[in-house]
This record gives C-alpha cells, sequence and structure tokens, in this order.
C-alpha cells in the first residue's frame, strides 16, 4: 500500500523518531532507508506476533518472505493482512512447519511470536540457519534453554532481540536519564513490582476433538500433551505451567527487566518465592493467583507481587514497578511516570506518547496496544541497529536470559520452598541439586532439550 511509504516519511516527525535520531545520530535515516530490502518471516501469527511484524513493516521496507502457523485459519488472515501492508501486494509463502520454511527460505530476520514453550528451539533454529532473530519475552520455559539460546546467539554470530519494549518506551527512557541517572532519588534500596490485573483465565471446558484446521500435535510440540479442551491462542494456554511460567514468567519478566535496566543490575544474588492459588480454585488453570517474590541484591531487594483477584494498591499503577530512593520515589508503568521527591521538591508527571496522528492505521489494527506501539517501533529500530553494527541490542539475549530465568527461579523458589542461588559460570543452583535438577524440563519425545555445550 502506498500508506506504507507515507508512513515512513512520517516517521521522522514522529516522538519515535526523535528518541531514535539521539539514539542513533545520523544513522537513524539509514536505519529506514536500508541499502537493502530486508527479507523476513514470521513463525507464529498470533495476536502478537502480527503486531511485532506490523511495526517493524512501519519503520523499514521490508520483504515478508514467509509466515508459518500450525492454526491454518490464523495462518490465511495473517497473510492477508500482511499482502494488504506490503507496497508489492505479494503474498507470503505460508507453511505449517517452521523446520520447512527455515530449510526453503534465504532471510535476514526472523520474529518469533510463538507460545513461551516454543521459543527456545526456534529461536536457536532461526539463527542457524543464518538469520537476526527478534523473539518475544519469557525467552524459554526453563533456565537451561535460555543458556543455550545465549550460546547459539554466540555462537553463530547473530543479533537477538527480545521483546521487552519497555526498554525503549519513550517516557521510560525520560525517566531513567532524568530522574534515575540525573540522581533525583538518590541511593535506591528498595524496590516493589506488581500485577493486579485479573488475567487469570480459569475456565472449565469439556475435552472435545481437535478442529481440522488446527495442527494440535505440533502447536503441543515439546511440551506435554494435555488433552484437547479449546482453541489455545490468546490467554488459554498462558493458563497452564505446563507451556509457560505463569504470571510471574509472563508480567513480572516486563517489569524486572526494566528495573535491572534502570538499575544496571545482572543476576539476582539470591531468589526466594511463596504463593499458590489461594482464591480462584474452581478451574482448570494451575498457575497461581497469588504470588511474592524477592530478588535480593547488596543492600536491594527488588520484591513482586501479583494477585488475579481483588483491588490493586494503587489504582493508577495495576502493573507497574515502584523505586523508592533516599531522596524520593518513582512510580512507573507502560503507562506513565510520577516522581515524588523527599520534602518540598518539584514532581514531575509524564505520560505515555502515542502516534495515533503519525500511523493512523494503527486505530485500524485489531486488539492492537496503541500505548506500546511507538515503543515496539524504536525497538525494532534498535534491533536493526545492531544488527547493522554487529553490536548488542538494548534487549540482548543475555539479557532477556537473565530476566526470564530469575522469574522461572522464583517459580522453582516457590515450588520447593526455598529460597535459591543460581551460579549462571556453573550454570546450577548453588547447595542444591534437586533445584538444579529443576533447571531444565523434561521434553516430549521425540523433541531434544537444547544443550549449551552443544549447540
Amino acid at each position: 500500500m502506498n500508506n506504507f511509504n507515507i508512513n515512513r516519511r512520517q516517521f521522522l516527525y514522529g516522538a519515535t523518531a526523535s528518541l531514535a535520531i539521539s539514539s542513533f545520530g545520523a544513522r537513524g535515516m539509514d536505519l529506514i532507508n536500508p541499502a537493502k530490502t530486508l527479507r523476513v518471516a514470521l513463525i507464529g501469527t498470533g495476536w502478537y506476533g502480527k503486531s511485532d511484524l506490523f511495526r517493524l513493516m512501519q519503520v523499514v521496507p521490508v520483504d515478508v518472505v514467509a509466515l508459518c502457523d500450525v492454526d491454518k485459519n490464523q495462518l490465511n488472515q495473517a497473510a492477508k493482512l500482511v499482502t494488504e501492508r506490503l507496497k508489492s501486494g505479494k503474498t507470503p509463502k505460508l507453511y505449517g512447519d517452521y523446520n520447512k520454511l527455515l530449510s526453503e527460505n534465504e532471510l535476514d530476520i526472523v520474529l518469533i511470536g510463538t507460545p513461551d514453550h516454543w521459543h527456545a528451539l526456534q529461536m536457536i533454529d532461526a539463527v542457524k540457519a543464518g538469520a537476526h532473530v527478534y523473539v518475544q519475552k519469557p525467552i524459554s520455559v526453563d533456565v537451561m534453554e535460555g543458556e543455550a539460546m545465549v550460546a547459539a546467539a554466540r555462537k553463530y554470530k547473530k543479533v537477538v532481540q527480545v521483546g521487552t519494549q519497555r526498554k525503549s518506551t519513550p517516557h521510560l527512557i525520560d525517566a531513567k536519564k532524568n530522574i534515575v541517572d540525573a540522581g533525583l532519588l538518590g541511593k535506591i534500596s528498595h524496590v516493589e513490582m506488581c500485577c493486579y490485573f485479573h488475567m487469570r483465565n480459569n475456565g472449565n471446558p469439556p475435552v472435545k476433538p481437535v478442529p481440522d484446521f488446527l495442527d494440535y500435535e505440533r502447536w503441543t510440540g515439546p511440551a506435554p500433551l494435555r488433552p484437547y479442551d479449546d482453541i489455545p491462542h490468546i490467554r488459554w494456554w498462558r493458563t497452564f505451567m505446563e507451556y509457560g511460567n505463569g504470571i510471574t514468567g509472563d508480567m513480572c519478566v516486563h517489569m524486572f527487566d526494566t528495573v535491572r535496566w534502570m538499575l544496571k543490575l545482572g543476576w539476582p544474588t539470591k531468589i526466594s518465592s511463596a504463593g499458590g492459588i489461594y482464591v480462584q480454585k474452581e478451574g482448570k488453570s494451575n498457575i497461581s493467583d497469588t504470588q511474592s517474590a524477592i530478588f535480593e541484591y547488596p543492600e536491594l531487594n527488588c520484591v513482586w507481587q501479583h494477585r488475579t483477584w481483588g483491588t490493586p494498591n494503587n489504582p493508577d499503577y495495576p502493573w507497574s514497578f515502584t523505586l523508592y530512593g533516599e531522596k524520593g520515589t518513582l512510580w512507573a508503568s507502560t503507562m506513565a511516570y510520577d516522581f515524588i521527591p523527599q520534602g518540598k521538591g518539584e514532581k514531575i508527571h509524564k505520560d505515555v506518547v502515542y502516534e495515533k496522528e503519525k500511523y493512523p492505521e494503527d486505530l485500524k489494527e485489531e486488539r492492537i496496544e496503541l500505548n506500546a506501539a511507538p515503543a515496539t517501533r524504536l525497538h525494532m529500530l534498535d534491533f536493526l541497529s545492531a544488527i547493522d553494527n554487529s553490536s548488542r541490542p538494548v534487549a540482548d539475549i543475555e539479557e532477556g536470559h537473565i530476566s526470564t530465568a530469575s522469574c522461572i527461579l522464583a517459580n522453582l523458589s516457590m515450588k520447593t520452598g526455598r529460597s535459591l542461588v543460581y551460579d549462571p559460570v556453573k550454570k546450577e543452583v548453588v547447595g542444591d541439586r534437586e533445584a538444579t535438577a529443576l533447571l531444565a524440563r523434561a521434553y516430549r519425545a521425540p523433541y531434544k532439550h537444547p544443550d549449551y555445550r552443544k549447540i
């Protein structure tokens, strides 16, 4: 469509562009007008997979070579939408098997928008096939998958950007620069992170025949094969630990990753967690509805809390993080931030940046997160810059691994009932054989769990 070229020109005047130009300098122009058209494929054409692809298409000319999904209906719908957005009007090749997609096409970039239990195998196979990868968070369902993903990215010298786009969110970049880095908080010795969304799917549908448009065997892949009881897309699969790591793995990873970025934190020195299903016991869901976790650092605790019932402690910040400093407090979320100084200083408030006028097509996109779209566009530009420079992106796979693995370890702490100390060099839980054995989940045959030593 002609709108694509118009929107690329409009990009230069948007809020995202201002941040891009300040971050990348004059090279920002080259990023959105590359010397060659990038060959791109998307694996997992659901809601967020398409959203990531559309944001990439808005900021750089791409040839969407192929799409892959095990749901034929979802795949065909995605093909129609992508074709409408491509200037060429060409329909991408369609696949149900991502390995076939990788073997039959030469690709520059692969976007991965599948459920969590598929991320590791697909990312590793994509970099082996020669592509750079943008993979959704959390990167893995177990710690050793993450270790293998980092090893693969390094061995095959590919850029892997994780979809933790809070690091590319304009108002949070502003908060980091002008509140945290500027020293307005002083020494920070306590952080609170939370999610109080009622997002735990808790239905009780009966077992039913698998519809003919869905390859449920391939959808399940290396995970346990649950009796089919509903279309897994959207949020049904997230309510089962077989495919992910619950609310902590889904929502804490965003906030914890942002806090680590803002405060320049690495691996926690100790992780502990407690919780369970305390209130919502009536459905099939096996993820916790109530959980607290502590990620410890020297003279600093980062505390997570989620409840999928009741009310938030602050209605303005139901999914957020709070930095407590000796000179003030910073409340921050995907929607805004508020700095409250100690004493009589000036309060500072900033809201999320929207780009509805610059990208009017956003308003017509089904289920789009308008508040996240500018961040994802900037995140894609950072990804392209890292590819161009052979450098590490802002959400490099190793950073995504630390944040993801820490959340997984919190769940393992809740499961074992004790605090855990992870040694990323020895790749073991210090002094705890039982917990170390839980760092890798068993794969369903014939799938093989990736080994970081044999990538």
